[in-house]
């Protein structure tokens, strides 16, 4: 049993609520991260942040009149730099810009773009092998799963030369070269 507390501790107390605390109520927050399966949660915040920045953006720029070309020529390089991030469908439309949130985000992240090519089954096993150094993009070997990829470079993920996942699906395919089995 908890002792009662003396007057100047109620005083000193009054404001705090130890049954609801403002931290625990992130359950969204918590399904995101597993749903993702983002390991650090700085990444998520990070995500948060940068999707309230655009949000407000777009807020600030739709305010702006509609026939004002500043607001044309604005809008339209913050719509082009959202459509090649891949965050936003199409760059005819501002109000695609205001439902950014942090799962666009997240959306774009490495092993869920390798799940969405089908070079892998779920996103924990995609991060795995990204964190193991089986994957690269372009010709860069990525290890870091929270690489943000494009949809420039959507085309170019691929196995690592090297790495045995991509030998047994050439052999799979019946597409393995001779002079790879020399190497």
């Amino acid at each position: 049993m908890v002792r009662k507390l003396k007057y100047h501790e109620q005083k000193l107390l009054k404001k705090v609520d130890f049954f609801n605390w403002k931290e625990d109520n992130n359950l969204h927050e918590v399904k995101v991260l597993r749903k993702y399966h983002i390991q650090k949660r700085e990444d998520y915040t990070t995500y948060n942040k940068l999707s309230r920045n655009i949000r407000d953006l777009a807020e600030k720029i739709s305010t702006i009149d509609a026939k004002h070309p500043f607001r044309t020529e604005m809008s339209a390089q913050m719509l082009e730099k959202l459509y090649l991030l891949g965050l936003v469908p199409t760059k005819w439309d501002l109000n695609n810009a205001a439902k950014i949130s942090a799962s666009s985000f997240c959306r774009r992240r490495l092993p869920v773009v390798m799940v969405r090519n089908k070079m892998s089954e779920n996103i924990k096993m995609a991060t795995k092998l990204i964190e193991q150094g089986h994957v690269r993009v372009g010709v860069n070997v990525v290890k870091d799963p929270a690489f943000i990829v494009s949809r420039t470079l959507e085309d170019f993920v691929t196995w690592v030369d090297s790495s045995a996942i991509r030998q047994h699906v050439l052999e799979y395919n019946d597409m393995r070269d001779d002079f790879d089995l020399f190497n």
